[in-house]
């Protein structure tokens, strides 16, 4: 399983490797990331939820994850543990950002405009990265049995 996983984020890997903009062309930016300057707060528990749950590339992540706490041999209540810290740390890469705007709300206004450009311009980037790197962990890990 963790050998197909890796295979799956290899390909997404190399798909959004190639989906990257040229250098000199204006990057796009991705529907989720243009969807969040007109959301409300319904919308945006329904955005959160797509964009963890049924991405494709998220999933792959979270069943990796999933199989390697369930291959530790350990008891049930340390697996909920491991799914409750792998939640909170998920979760902390939204709750961060949001915490930072409800407390300085003019700074973080600045950060998270000058992260939003960023993020525009090195999305594909970024994810091609990180799924490759998942991909090989995940591969390894399968071929070496853990």
């Amino acid at each position: 399983i963790k050998i197909i996983l890796g295979v799956a984020l290899l390909g997404l890997a190399v798909k959004q490797w190639k989906g990257r903009p040229a250098p000199d062309a204006e990057p796009t930016m991705p529907a989720w990331l243009a969807a969040i300057d007109k959301v409300t707060p319904g919308k945006a528990l329904g955005l959160g939820f797509a964009l963890s749950a049924v991405n494709p590339k998220n999933l792959l992540m979270i069943v990796g994850a999933a199989v390697a706490v369930a291959n530790l041999g350990v008891s049930g209540a340390t697996i909920t543990v491991a799914g409750i810290v792998f939640t909170v740390i998920a979760a902390s890469t939204v709750a961060g950002p949001v915490i930072a705007y409800f407390v300085a709300r003019e700074k973080a206004t600045a950060w998270l405009n000058e992260l939003k450009t960023w993020l525009t311009a090195n999305n594909a980037t970024v994810m091609a990265t990180l799924l490759l790197v998942i991909g090989v962990v995940m591969i390894g890990k399968g071929i070496g049995g853990y």
